[in-house]
């Protein structure tokens, strides 16, 4: 296995989904005091989420309470609770490449802007024969991480 040309920097989000936000916001905003700080809605990816906020600056980190526009359409968004898991990539286009040649197996969609308007891509939550390796159940979303982010985890890591 060649040298990783990336880094993971760190979290950049959970998503967790349930049929209706309003139980989650009455944990996550009302009870818990996180910011709501967007909306996101998408046909494509069958998704109304409320982009919440935890901790500042390139440390902060997304909470996505999410539920399905479509309950009976996939992908069913509310149907894992703890839906996906999102990391800040330092490079996410050398990331792609070295984990594909690497015998990763990606979700289908390639790389494309995310929520946040960052470019994003998942790891598909279960290997195939040609991809041995996946996310063993749970889908992973890599974030490419804007300059300050990776800045900030670089100042940290000095």
């Amino acid at each position: 296995m060649s040298t990783r040309p990336f880094k993971v920097l760190g979290i950049q989000q959970i998503a967790i989904g349930a049929p209706s936000k309003d139980k989650l916001r009455s944990l996550w905003v009302d009870m818990l005091g996180l910011e709501v700080t967007g909306n996101f809605k998408s046909e494509r990816e069958n998704v109304d989420e409320d982009i919440c906020a935890m901790g500042a600056g390139a440390f902060k980190v997304e909470v996505d309470l999410m539920q399905p526009i479509d309950p009976d359409k996939k992908p069913a968004v509310h149907t894992t609770p703890l839906n996906h898991v999102g990391l800040w990539i330092d490079d996410l286009h050398k990331a792609v490449e070295w984990l594909t040649a690497n015998g990763v197996r990606f979700a289908p969609g390639g790389i494309r802007k995310g929520a946040a308007g960052f470019d994003i891509t998942f790891l598909h939550p279960k290997a195939n024969e040609e991809f041995p390796i996946a996310g063993e159940g749970v889908l992973i979303e890599l974030v490419q991480a804007p300059a300050e982010v990776v800045d900030a985890f670089a100042r940290l890591a000095a």
